[in-house]
């Protein structure tokens, strides 16, 4: 098992990675705050790992009151009225707040599970357990947790740092190979952001990845993690530095709000928004033809697109883009690159280009 940590203070917490992590009930113990715990989950995950889980917790905690949620599965229903089903039974069952909530799950059930525990009572004890290459690399870790609008994504949320992040990579042996790609696509992004290394590394280790070899797994979560986890430990609310995680997905989070919540996975947006930033970078004159096809390489070769749908027209994605959260006195904030591995936030490029890029990638 490896250990990392988010340091922020009286608010640090530990990032565990290991093969068989669900089971481990000192793991979970220590981490557990009073003796009510609800389970987040949804409907694919629960038959696979829940009675894994509630098992551990028992065995941690034989007094343990242990209530359960099951989330039906999907982006679309990452919304307040699915949202309300968490806080139903929490005070159906007198939760107090000592209680600790657990997200087992995706990335949807970890920004559910995370807003409501940081709603509830004001704020209590939660634990992410994510399921997926996606949230074990990304959304787990940093504290962010949401929920859509139908007028924007993750637009209504909180910051609230979890007690521990527990990332059992054995749970990816479940994983379909469409929701693999889509976390990878998340894994590149930290190459391309912060780390050349690590983007040479996947380009040399990807047909290992895709075939799950799990020593190269944990390798990309741990090194995705760790970087996650320093600039997170730099800048908590995204106040600058943190923004560079949005490689792409302005433009990717108008994909997913335009084709409608669930039709195109999170990665699938943020890979065709990375090759749409790419683009406007070399218009921009910082990245080469052969950089914008080096890039464009990688993400074909994880069975990711690298084209958004070409249902959206420019005028509906430059009206999706400007009600995008990182929108800043009107200006459409983008993160562009000067180069692999070194990334910068504007809202200063011609108009003109943004244009032209997104008339080009349709």
């Amino acid at each position: 098992m490896k250990t990392l940590t988010v340091a922020l203070g009286d608010r640090s917490y530990p990032i565990f990675i290991g093969q068989d992590l669900i089971h481990q009930s000192e793991l979970f113990g220590a981490h557990l705050q009073g003796t009510q715990v609800l389970i987040v989950t949804n409907t694919t995950v629960a038959p696979l790992y829940l009675d894994q889980l509630h098992q551990t917790l028992l065995t941690a905690k034989p007094n343990l009151e242990v209530q359960v949620v099951v989330l039906p599965d999907g982006e679309q229903y990452k919304n307040l009225t699915v949202l309300n089903e968490i806080f139903d039974v929490a005070i159906e069952n007198r939760f107090d707040r000592h209680c600790t909530f657990i997200a087992l799950g995706g990335g949807v059930v970890g920004d559910m599970t995370g807003f409501a525990a940081a709603s509830y009572q004001r704020g209590v004890n939660f634990i992410q357990v994510p399921t997926t290459l996606l949230s074990q690399v990304d959304s787990s870790v940093g504290g962010k947790t949401g929920v859509n609008h139908a007028k924007g994504k993750n637009m209504i949320g909180a910051f609230h740092q979890p007690e521990a992040v527990i990332i059992d990579s054995e749970t990816l042996n479940t994983l379909p190979d469409r929701e693999l790609s889509a976390g990878l696509a998340e894994v590149i992004k930290y190459g391309l952001i912060v780390d050349k290394p690590f983007f040479e590394w996947l380009e040399q280790n990807l047909p290992g990845l895709l075939e799950r070899n799990p020593v190269l797994l944990a390798e990309a979560i741990e090194r995705s993690c760790q970087n996650k986890a320093t600039i997170v430990a730099q800048d908590e609310k995204e106040a600058g530095l943190r923004a560079l995680f949005n490689l792409g997905h302005t433009f990717g989070h108008a994909i997913e709000a335009g084709m409608g919540y669930g039709c195109w996975l999170h990665g699938e947006g943020v890979s065709a928004g990375t090759m749409q930033a790419v683009d406007l970078s070399r218009r921009l004159g910082d990245l080469s033809d052969d950089d914008q096809q080096r890039i464009a390489a990688i993400f074909t070769a994880a069975h990711l697109p690298i084209l958004p749908p070409a249902e959206l027209s420019v005028a509906q994605f430059l009206a999706l883009m400007a009600g995008d959260k990182k929108v800043q006195a009107g200006k459409i904030r983008l993160v562009l690159l000067k180069a692999i591995g070194q990334a910068y936030v504007t809202g200063d490029y011609p108009a003109e280009m943004l244009e032209a890029t997104l008339q080009e990638y349709r």
